[in-house]
């Protein structure tokens, strides 16, 4: 999963769906993002954290999965320090 250039890919089988996970690192934080099906970009948050807490904004907001967003990006700037930026498609069934 991890190459030396930052990026990581993974695919994940959940029963019939399939995701793709990529992340790619940079020295101040990670942009993350999560697709089913074909390679898009939806939905997105940012987290920063330089303290105790982050401060969290929606770039592109979404109509399902905005909590999974935000607490994947505060998850991430809060473990790293830094700059968190996730995007999600998810597709409707």
């Amino acid at each position: 999963m991890n190459s030396p250039n930052g990026f990581s890919q993974k695919t994940v089988n959940l029963e019939s769906r399939s995701f793709s996970l990529q992340i790619i690192k940079f020295e101040n934080g990670y942009f993350v993002s999560v697709t089913e099906g074909t390679d898009k970009l939806g939905s997105m948050v940012v987290s920063l954290a330089t303290g105790p807490t982050a401060v969290t904004t929606t770039i592109i907001p979404s109509k399902s999965e905005s909590l999974f967003l935000k607490l994947i990006a505060e998850r991430i700037s809060t473990r790293m320090k830094g700059i968190a930026v996730v995007s999600a498609f998810i597709q409707k069934n």
